[in-house]
């Protein structure tokens, strides 16, 4: 386990980031930007080159796949495709992270609830809870949409924790993204940092975490008893 801090954390409540937390959902994602690049006549690219890109949504993996950013005249249709794709194929290989569905557990078993906060749209994160038996057992769910705004602006985070009835600093909020800590600092929860997700630039220890943890087992051990 890497930490930032040695105290135990005091929570009731656990919320996590969905895509690179809770769920590897890279391959689907993936496989939606390689098949706009197969419109376009390219080879694909392996998953190891795509996978970091995940965490920045269709922005990122259409930058890396195509070469396209925001601004360029052919991004929103770019993106809108590789949407439509994306969500006809997004439980293909989705799947939660080893050791995820055993830290839901003891959480459930300490008297803990958990919930989960994600940038991603409603029309992808109903889908993906409901057709996956660990997600649809989540005490709540935010998307990105479900708030005027997403992460790293708190409402999202604040918004989770009015549904679960409990200050914001009864939750802590693990994430695999800057934007989540950002997040999470901002509305007054510990941010923990999953460092087994997609990490983006990967120099997570400057994100202003309170602790990064390698395996989902290792959260346990920064959780304080409930009182």
């Amino acid at each position: 386990m890497s930490t930032l801090v040695m105290d135990r954390l005091q929570c009731r409540v656990v919320l996590f980031d969905l895509d690179g937390t809770l769920v590897d959902s890279a391959p689907d994602l993936a496989g939606a930007a390689n098949a706009l690049r197969a419109v376009a006549g390219m080879s694909p690219l392996p998953l190891s080159a795509l996978r970091p890109w995940v965490g920045a949504g269709a922005r990122g993996l259409l930058a890396q796949a195509l070469d396209v950013h925001p601004g360029d005249p052919r991004f929103e249709s770019l993106k809108a495709n590789f949407l439509t794709h994306y969500e006809t194929h997004l439980l293909e290989h989705t799947r939660p992270f080893g050791g995820v569905e055993e830290l839901v557990l003891a959480l459930v078993n300490q008297g803990r609830q958990w919930g989960i906060v994600t940038n991603k749209h409603e029309r992808f994160v109903r889908p993906i809870c409901e057709g996956t038996p660990l997600l649809a057992q989540a005490g709540t769910w935010v998307a990105g949409d479900t708030t005027p705004h997403a992460k790293p602006h708190p409402e999202p985070l604040l918004e989770a924790a009015r549904r679960m009835r409990v200050a914001p600093e009864d939750c802590i909020y693990v994430g695999d993204d800057e934007r989540d800590i950002q997040a999470a600092r901002a509305a007054g929860m510990a941010g923990v940092v999953a460092c087994w997700g997609y990490l983006g630039s990967g120099d997570w220890e400057s994100w202003g975490a309170v602790a990064g943890v390698q395996s989902p087992r290792d959260l346990l051990d920064l959780l304080a008893p409930i009182a």
